[in-house]
């Protein structure tokens, strides 16, 4: 235990010095500190997108499926790549060339006030969501990984000390370059993990032949369902487009190109680790049938040897480490930008703008771990949250693609029905006719898309020029 102990405080010492250097960089203003002044190379955005993509969800998220319902559980993580590859092909160069600094501005500028406030409320939502799912994942792993030093309320609290930390500290730049650190070590963690808990069980054929019946554990669908699984893509290339994190870091590129090849290694990177995480919840399954089963990746990888068990939930904490700074980033960003400075106090020099995003993340960051302590489900909770980004990404890509069907209320009335459906979800199990709420998310969002397009008869009005803002 002593030796995963020092390995876990090495790691954070590595992080927190990786932030004191990223905090030089990250001095100079807003622009610096939320976008690592809009100099990320295509490495630089590649990591970050793997970083933000490779977290809770698709590392403990996946084994805890997998201990369910098979390896089919891995195809999160197939979704989100898919979601990497469609924004680095459709979206990201567009955002660059935008120069834009989130999705509620972008409203703002080509629709109204209205579609700007309504669309930063669920964004923060989302981000609030998604973050809090790292916390719990971070208890998981520290609980796990030292009993006799962390409770799994203890770690959850010690993983938002750092997250937070670590954000506050460097901005984008302490996360990009972070990142960079914390990919490198989650593959060196879980690609040996799973080749040694395979071993170490006497290969794949003797951990299906151990698991108990009724589950396809290797099939492409397992216990879960194309419907299930489709929704996971569905749910990922919707994000992906409009969600607050990615949207920061393709504005982060140094340009349109190097937004869009990031995008697109990083779609590479994404794809393998939810498999090799799946394969870890079924060997879990079988060595620890009674377990819980958001417990079940770390614990199977505490059977391992000292050193390589502590290098592997370090990765696995690692993941968390990479996500939740990028999405507290989001969520300060959007909160300072289109909140308090469009309508509070329009008049914020540049050195209280940073103030105010620091305070923002701080704040933000006890909230999203008192929801931490309510939540039930890492996977589901975070899909279900995810679903709300339909209406931005709707709103998005009509207006690039079909401007001609865009109206000045479109924005609006879109995002507020895909708010009022996912409620709908929710509190009405009678409404629940598809498999889950992204397909009823799409269809409630483009008939309101399109009945805006027949009802309005004011056209939105495309800027000159992409540089300009709305503050």
């Amino acid at each position: 235990m002593s030796i995963q102990f020092v390995i876990v405080v090495l790691y954070i010492f590595l992080l927190f010095a990786i932030s004191l250097y990223a905090k030089r960089k990250a001095a100079g203003g807003s622009v610096n500190f939320l976008f690592g002044g809009r100099q990320m190379n295509a490495l630089l955005v590649a990591a970050n997108v793997a970083g933000l993509a490779v977290g809770a969800a698709s590392t403990i998220g996946v084994a805890e499926n997998a201990f369910t319902a098979g390896i089919a559980a891995g195809w999160y993580n197939a979704a989100w790549a898919a979601g990497a590859l469609v924004m680095g092909v459709l979206a990201a160069g567009k955002y660059r060339e935008m120069d834009c600094t989130t999705i509620p501005e972008l409203f703002e500028r080509y629709y109204d006030k209205k579609g700007r406030v309504i669309s930063v409320i669920g964004l923060i939502t989302i981000q609030l969501v998604i973050t809090s799912m790292q916390y719990l994942a971070g208890g998981a792993i520290l609980s796990s990984m030292l009993p006799e030093v962390f409770s799994f309320t203890g770690g959850m609290i010690t993983s938002a000390i750092v997250f937070v930390g670590i954000t506050l500290i460097g901005g984008l730049w302490s996360s990009g370059l972070s990142n960079i650190v914390s990919v490198a070590l989650i593959y060196a963690g879980v690609v040996t993990g799973t080749v040694l808990t395979v071993k170490q069980q006497g290969g794949l054929g003797t951990i299906a032949a151990q698991l108990p019946p009724g589950t396809d554990w290797f099939t492409p669908l397992g216990g879960l369902g194309f419907a299930t699984i489709a929704g996971w893509f569905v749910v990922m290339i919707t994000q992906s487009l409009s969600a607050q994190g990615p949207v920061q870091i393709a504005c982060a590129a140094s340009s349109a190109k190097a937004a869009k090849r990031g995008f697109i290694w990083g779609a590479i990177l994404i794809f393998p680790i939810g498999f090799l995480c799946a394969i870890m919840g079924l060997a879990a399954r079988v060595a620890y049938p009674e377990v819980q089963a958001t417990l079940a990746l770390p614990k199977i990888i505490m059977g391992l040897d000292p050193v390589i068990s502590g290098i592997t939930l370090a990765a696995l904490w690692a993941a968390d480490v990479s996500t939740a700074c990028t999405l507290l980033l989001g969520a300060g960003t959007l909160f300072a930008q289109d909140i308090y400075k469009r309508f509070i106090n329009p008049a914020l020099t540049e050195n209280k703008y940073v103030i105010i995003n620091r305070v923002t993340i701080l704040a933000l960051g006890f909230f999203t771990l008192w929801l931490a302590f309510n939540a039930v489900g890492i996977l589901k909770t975070l899909l279900l949250g995810l679903s709300l980004t339909t209406a931005f990404t709707l709103v998005f890509l009509c207006t690039i693609f079909l401007p001609g069907l865009c109206r000045r209320n479109s924005a609006f009335y879109t995002t507020l029905a895909g708010m009022l459906t996912l409620l709908a979800w929710q509190l009405i199990p009678e409404i629940r006719i598809v498999a889950h709420p992204i397909y009823l998310e799409w269809l409630v969002c483009i008939v309101t898309f399109l009945a805006v397009a027949v009802i309005d008869p004011q056209k939105i009005t495309i800027p000159a020029k992409s540089t300009q803002t709305t503050q």
